[in-house]
């Protein structure tokens, strides 16, 4: 990375929000923390991202946009995905609850160039879809899923699908694929509830769903298969004893941008560029630093889930 850094190569994830607000009102994420939502206002003029591009997006190896918020809520999401491509971003993801997804929609970001469409899902039937996805249209996931399947039978682009699981809506998951098409999605990634704020569902006890895991993800893996779905899921659904490597560069490559936050705190990115914010705090000599440090140093420091990738 330090290497990528001086010869100024792509090492970035820049995961962007570009506005501020959501749609829905999902129980296990912070926008039913009306007090953290009233921190959340705002959104990036035209020019102001046309700069972001320029300040960072010939550093990203990936753009990810929507990273805690709903992005389809931007009027000019087509316009931004264009820009990522026109500074020739490698790959360019979208995250959604897919809620607002229409035929048009969905052929308009393709066209630009969009890579990936990642969906959130946190309940397989009706009643938990639309529980734990408060403001959520079970009916509007389904018809956007649906039709996500028949435009990649189009273009070329991938479906992700997030689960994220508590003890209410685990055992859901054995009928994940009676209910959802599999033919309209490459990955399904399975994801335990994690404590991210002052959410309206707050079980985060999970351990009574030990013994039952591994049997509910192998009537999964087994469908993923048959369909050539790449399954990712974690070892264990507790701490697990592998230390996930890959972890290790989370730090030194995540770049989170919103009209609120930008990167390293301190980074006037309307006037300066990567290249002298990042001489100003010395980031060079850090990455340098890291070359010589031991692998216990990292992974003291390592507190991400290690997933294990089922390639089909």
């Amino acid at each position: 990375m330090y290497i990528l850094h001086k010869f100024n190569k792509r090492y970035l994830s820049v995961n962007l929000d570009p506005v501020l607000a959501c749609n829905l009102r999902c129980k296990m994420c912070y926008f039913t923390d009306k007090d953290y939502v009233k921190k959340l206002k705002g959104q990036f003029k035209q020019e102001e991202l046309e700069r972001v591009a320029e300040v960072v997006f010939p550093r990203a190896l990936k753009l990810q946009v929507g990273c805690g918020t709903e992005p389809t809520l931007y009027k000019r999401l087509p316009e931004l995905i264009a820009l990522g491509k026109r500074n020739k971003v490698p790959y360019i993801s979208l995250t959604t609850n897919a809620n607002l997804l229409t035929e048009d929609s969905i052929e308009d970001l393709v066209k630009a160039g969009l890579n990936e469409f990642t969906i959130s899902l946190h309940g397989v039937t009706k009643k938990t879809y639309e529980s734990f996805m408060g403001k959520g249209d079970y009916e509007k996931f389904q018809n956007a899923l649906n039709l996500l399947g028949k435009y990649k039978k189009k273009y070329d682009f991938k479906v992700r699908v997030n689960y994220t699981f508590n003890k209410d809506n685990f055992y859901e998951l054995e009928d994940f694929f009676d209910n959802f098409n599999p033919e309209s999605m490459d990955f399904l990634q399975i994801r335990p509830i994690r404590k991210i704020g002052n959410t309206e569902y707050n079980n985060f006890d999970i351990s009574s769903l030990v013994e039952d895991y591994p049997k509910v993800m192998k009537k999964i893996e087994g469908t993923c298969k048959s369909n050539k779905i790449t399954l990712l899921a974690p070892n264990s659904i507790l701490s697990s004893k592998k230390v996930n490597e890959a972890s290790f560069i989370y730090d030194y490559t995540f770049c989170y941008v919103s009209p609120i936050s930008f990167w390293k705190d301190g980074f006037n990115w309307r006037e300066e560029t990567f290249n002298d914010f990042s001489k100003r705090i010395g980031w060079g000599k850090l990455l340098l630093a890291n070359v010589f440090k031991s692998k216990k140093e990292f992974t003291e420091t390592s507190g991400r889930l290690d997933y294990e990738v089922n390639f089909n």
